[in-house]
């Protein structure tokens, strides 16, 4: 083969390696403009809800992990034992988990965490130990 169509089919590889890759089972697909979260199961969307992410000088990160631990009654140890539960931890401190200031949803509200509604933390929680953290995606977009 000729070394320059080696080449050309090497980066036209690498273009579509990530496009090839299996999607993942679970995406908690996180939309800090409208402040919501639409999580989508094996292609298809099966919840819409509001969440609070950062409040004026904090921060969300932005970016796509996957999950990296679950704790279903996390405290915070950085915000007075605040209760987090159904904690889905994704990028060192970072996680979508439930929260008792549920009025605020819908709106930025919180130091830097996705907040939901605990009964849908719940559920995205289960799905997530349902289908296995290296399985579930977390994506943080503007």
């Amino acid at each position: 083969m000729p070394r320059n169509l080696t080449h050309l089919l090497a980066a036209f590889a690498l273009i579509l390696l990530p496009v090839m890759a299996p999607a993942a089972a679970l995406v908690a697909k996180v939309d800090i403009s409208s402040q919501t979260m639409t999580v989508i199961q094996n292609g298809r969307v099966t919840h819409r809800w509001p969440v609070s992410t950062a409040r004026a000088g904090k921060w969300t990160p932005r970016g796509s992990w996957s999950a990296k631990w679950l704790s279903k009654n996390h405290k915070s140890s950085l915000y007075n034992n605040a209760p987090m539960p159904y904690s889905i931890f994704f990028r060192g401190n970072y996680a979508i988990h439930g929260t008792n200031q549920v009025s605020k949803l819908g709106r930025p509200a919180s130091a830097g965490c996705v907040r939901l509604h605990p009964d849908h933390a719940q559920v995205l929680f289960n799905l997530t130990r349902n289908v296995g953290m290296k399985n579930m995606r977390v994506v943080i977009q503007n």
